[in-house]
């Protein structure tokens, strides 16, 4: 390659550059997170018309076709998949600018799509969204009750709350809480059925469980060797469906403290015999870690979890009722 082509190809990238508008990647990343145009340009003070425009030339300006249209809404191709990690880089380091050089109070907006399992999600997450909602109007807070890491990776949701500590260097996971596992027992089932003294008197009583990979972990052994000799009688892989189960009078049931401090009529079983801690983690993609948005629903919960952390243990059991339903209302 001699001079006159490297002038060549720098001259054609200038022209392209020229073509580029910057403030195109706010009309872009809009249209990526609201998936229609009218939804967008509602968000951005905007008619349809013009969003329509912003993403045509800005598609114009990188030959790329970002986005593949149909009447479900916009969704990205391969490309705009592509430049959706850039874009956001971008957007993360404008805030940056605002927050930091320029002392604006940047209002974090969009939306924040959150991951978790249906008990943490149901009986801690949900009932604290409403604070977080009335405090920041201009997010969009939707929770997703799914812990796999999939939708994380393909961006269908942007925080994930699961028992996995996710190792994959294009996530950042962090502990959120320690939460021990018990057993639990409504207070009629125990009343008219045989005490329970040890482990080898479940053998006598009615169990009920989940329907997921939870017994996977090594720390429930003994909980899936006792359905293998019973059989399950009663399981669901909801904790809703579980505590409803066990408040009923169903049976004995496995579960974190903190979902059955949420129903007044459980009870600890063998609580000295049986113990189980696990860990939720917090996990998002590194791409996405500086977006305001994400940084402020991810602060928010860790200063929520610092003040309710004693719900998580068997210690919080002995507090008494009022402080149980302060912390976590019945479902």
């Amino acid at each position: 390659m001699g001079p006159a082509d490297l002038t060549v190809i720098v001259e054609l990238w200038i022209k392209k550059m020229d073509r580029f508008n910057w403030d195109d990647l706010k009309y872009f990343l809009s249209v990526v997170r609201a998936g229609r145009l009218t939804k967008a340009a509602k968000r951005l003070g905007a008619d349809h018309a013009t969003v329509s425009r912003r993403i045509t030339a800005l598609e114009t300006a990188l030959q790329a076709k970002l986005f593949e249209r149909s009447p479900q809404g916009y969704a990205l191709t391969a490309q705009g998949e592509r430049l959706l990690s850039k874009a956001e880089a971008v957007e993360g380091q404008a805030m940056k600018v605002a927050t930091e050089i320029a002392g604006a109070d940047v209002t974090p907006t969009g939306t924040v799509r959150i991951g978790c399992p249906e008990g943490l999600g149901t009986i801690f997450l949900a009932q604290r969204l409403s604070k977080l909602s009335k405090r920041f109007p201009n997010l969009d807070l939707q929770l997703v009750m799914s812990a796999e890491v999939t939708p994380l990776l393909k961006r269908d949701i942007d925080i994930l709350f699961s028992l996995d500590e996710i190792k994959d260097v294009r996530i950042v996971t962090k502990k959120f809480i320690d939460v021990v596992f018990g057993l639990f027992a409504s207070r009629s089932y125990l009343s008219h059925n045989p005490a329970i003294t040890s482990l080898a008197d479940l053998e006598n009583h009615t169990l009920i469980s989940y329907i997921d990979r939870l017994y996977d972990f090594p720390e429930f052994t003994f909980f899936r060797q006792l359905l293998e000799k019973k059989g399950e009688q009663l399981s669901s892989p909801s904790t809703i469906a579980q505590l409803r189960m066990t408040s009923a009078g169903g049976g004995v049931c496995l579960m974190p403290y903190f979902a059955a401090a949420s129903d007044p009529s459980l009870v600890p079983v063998l609580p000295d015999e049986v113990s189980v801690t696990l860990a939720y983690w917090l996990s998002v993609l590194s791409s996405q870690l500086d977006i305001v948005r994400n940084r402020t629903v991810i602060s928010f919960f860790n200063r929520e979890i610092k003040t309710a952390q004693s719900l998580f243990v068997p210690e919080f059991w002995d507090r008494g009722k009022s402080d149980k339903h302060d912390c976590c209302p019945p479902v």
